[in-house]
């Protein structure tokens, strides 16, 4: 059987200070984030790996069968560590409260390059749940949020 090969670029690192995109889906696409109880828990583990692996969260969004992330690194970060560290976390937990599996076996990742304006990326991340028709505005959607800027005044 062939191996499947891994969604990363081969010639870039993933460390440093670079901002990236990050998409992460549930297993099977089910809609686990529903809840504020549970998502409160994710984000205080997202908030563990991102000062463990030295990431600024820009933004995320909850959708129902996917997380998106906004992130920004520093001279030491590693962007597999901190995503395998993250789902390994949240994963565990979610296993040992609920008997399932809570993530996908990969993500999605891109590279924000650097002549791109970063508070671009923010807003289309934060206005998904407009695009989806949950909410006529972004800020009415209670599962986004930022570990560094208050998204209503800023974006």
């Amino acid at each position: 059987m062939k191996k499947k090969s891994s969604p990363r670029l081969k010639c870039f690192s993933y460390n440093g200070p670079f901002a990236y995109s990050v998409t992460l889906c549930t297993y099977k696409r089910r809609p686990h984030f529903i809840l504020q109880d549970l998502i409160s828990k994710i984000v205080d583990k997202l908030k563990d790996s991102t000062d463990r692996y030295g990431f600024s969260v820009i933004v995320y969004t909850f959708m129902p069968d996917h997380l998106h992330l906004l992130v920004k690194g520093t001279d030491s970060s590693d962007l597999k560590g901190f995503v395998r560290h993250f789902k390994q976390m949240t994963g565990y937990n979610f296993k040992m409260q609920q008997g399932e599996i809570l993530w996908h076996l990969s993500y999605y990742d891109r590279v924000i390059r650097k002549d791109e304006d970063i508070a671009a990326s923010a807003r289309y991340i934060l206005k998904n749940p407009v695009r989806k028709g949950l909410v006529a505005d972004f800020r009415d959607y209670p599962f986004s949020g930022s570990l560094v800027y208050n998204i209503k005044e800023i974006f």
